[in-house]
């Protein structure tokens, strides 16, 4: 299948991978060992894929046009937090759920986003010359927010050691490869162009694989936690609308065109879920419900992207004359 096919069908590639797991993990839950054990390497390849489709070679380019930047900046890093902060007061009480929220929905995204906002007639060009910002910024901003938000105590609970090698060895060592990897393919023509096109195709199989791995290697949690999946599903459903109302109204605050402020949408409803994942598995015993909560967000957002892709350019942010 063809990356653009994939890309259109991957809610459903998804649900069909956390079925196939959780089919595979009740009747052989001997293979849970197994499939923890993949995924570690799983979200390391999934990660780099992911992250040689962002252009870090071009940051500089971000800033030429400053308006943009500044609504995409001013967005997600100032009132989406805020409005990440009061949909926690509707979130159940339990820490491992709240840090699971907190750590996808504070985070933009910096792939998925460019291809729905490209199916919405947005501005592509723009959307590729903000990942590496955002990118860059939400890495440097993520445990401040966390702090903020969860306190002084949160690192001791965490065991920060055991996050920091999560984040060195899943995020920050694939971020590097990439970066190395677009240098090369730079200077290597065609046929490194023909490398980051290939690459480009893995993160949505690569990221199915994952979502089955956690949904097998974890049944027992995912079908306990359904009532959990009930205590969130308001809470996200609110920050999709919320952060469409924020696209239209910075869009108009910022003067963008049209393409501009769908762009600018998509930033804001989409969330790095996979980023930070890797940072939810490795919490130590007892908060395995981060992770299930992050995986559920997707899903949802991903249900959200099919009514945006129809609601944006026809209702929220049509060209004129249309």
């Amino acid at each position: 299948m063809k990356r653009d096919a994939l890309e259109r069908n991957q809610v459903w590639l998804y649900l069909a991978a956390v079925v196939a797991g959780l089919g595979a993990g009740s009747v052989a839950p001997g293979l849970a060992p197994s499939m923890e054990l993949l995924l570690w390497p799983s979200l390391a390849l999934l990660l780099y894929a992911t992250f040689t489709q962002v252009p870090l070679a071009h940051l500089p380019a971000a800033f030429r046009d400053m308006r943009f930047m500044s609504a995409v900046l001013v967005g997600n890093f100032l009132v989406l937090p805020v409005l990440v902060w009061g949909l926690t007061a509707f979130v159940p009480e339990d820490p491992a759920v709240q840090l699971g929220v907190l750590l996808v929905l504070l985070v933009p995204c910096t792939d998925w986003f460019i291809t729905f906002a490209h199916q919405a007639g947005g501005d592509v060009r723009r959307a590729i010359v903000a990942t590496p910002v955002v990118l860059v910024i939400q890495i440097v901003l993520l445990p401040l927010y966390l702090w903020l938000f969860m306190g002084d105590g949160l690192a001791v609970r965490l065991s920060a050691g055991r996050m920091a090698a999560a984040f060195l060895s899943i995020i920050v060592v694939p971020l590097v490869l990439a970066g190395l990897t677009e240098r090369w393919a730079e200077q290597s023509g065609v046929r490194g162009e023909r490398l980051i096109q290939r690459l480009g195709a893995l993160p949505v199989p690569l990221l199915g694989f994952v979502v089955l791995l956690i949904a097998g290697s974890q049944v027992e949690a995912v079908l306990g936690s359904l009532d959990l999946f009930r205590g969130v599903l308001a809470p996200f459903v609110v920050f999709l609308a919320g952060a469409a109302v924020c696209g239209v109204v910075l869009g108009r605050a910022f003067s963008l065109p049209p393409d501009q402020a769908r762009t600018l949408l998509f930033s804001f409803s989409t969330r790095n879920s996979f980023v930070v994942l890797p940072l939810a598995l490795a919490l130590p015993p007892g908060w395995e419900a981060a992770g299930l909560v992050i995986v559920f967000q997707s899903l949802i957002e991903l249900f959200g992207m099919l009514l945006f892709l129809w609601l944006v350019p026809r209702v929220l942010m049509p060209f004129r004359g249309t």
